[in-house]
C-alpha cells in the first residue's frame, strides 16, 4: 500500500504496539483522530498519516513511562500546537507523574501544565573543572606556626597524649 493511501487500523496497531481497542478509544475520545480517513459507518475504515502514527507512538511512549492517559492527552495536545509537524524532534523526560519537553535552548517546559512550569537546564558537566581551575588560580598562602591549621593540631602540639 502507498504511504499517501495511509495505514489501516490493524496495520496501526502492530507498527506502534497498541490494541485496536486501544486505537479506537482514543479515535472516538479525540486523542487523535486519522488525518487521511475517518470511519464513515459501517464498512468504511480509518486511515492513518504517517503523522498520526508518530503522534500514536508518542502517546503510546508517555504511557510505557508511567504517564496516565489524560496527562498524555495534554502533553501531546501541547506538543501539537507548539512542535507541530516537528513533533519527533521532540526529547521528553518524565517520572511517570508527567512529562517535561527539553528544548534546545536548555528550557524545559512541563506539558501537562501546558508551558506554565518553565525550568532551566543548568549544566552540570563542567563544573569540577571550573571548580579545579578556580583552585589553582588561588595565592598560595603559608599558615603561620602561631595558628595551626586544624584545631586538632593544636591539641597535639602539646606533648600530651591519652
Amino acid at each position: 500500500m502507498a504511504e499517501d493511501e495511509g495505514f489501516r487500523g490493524p496495520q496501526v496497531c502492530k507498527i506502534v504496539g497498541i490494541t485496536y481497542r486501544q486505537l479506537d478509544y482514543w479515535a472516538r475520545t479525540d486523542l487523535i483522530r486519522p488525518s487521511i480517513a475517518d470511519a464513515k459507518g459501517s464498512g468504511t475504515q480509518r486511515r492513518y498519516s504517517y503523522r498520526d502514527l508518530v503522534e500514536l507512538k508518542v502517546i503510546k511512549g508517555l504511557l510505557d513511562a508511567g504517564v496516565a492517559l489524560q496527562s498524555a492527552r495534554k502533553a501531546v495536545e501541547y506538543l501539537r500546537t507548539t512542535l507541530g509537524d516537528d513533533i519527533a524532534s521532540a526529547t521528553l523526560v518524565t517520572d511517570g507523574n508527567g512529562a517535561v519537553l527539553v528544548r534546545t535552548d536548555g528550557e524545559l517546559v512541563d506539558l501537562v501544565r501546558r508551558g506554565q512550569g518553565v525550568l532551566s537546564i543548568v549544566a552540570l558537566g563542567g563544573v569540577k573543572q571550573a571548580l579545579d581551575a578556580a583552585i589553582t588560580d588561588l595565592p598560595v598562602t603559608v599558615p603561620k606556626a602561631s595558628h595551626p591549621a586544624h584545631p586538632a593540631t593544636s591539641a597535639n602540639a602539646g606533648g600530651g597524649g591519652g
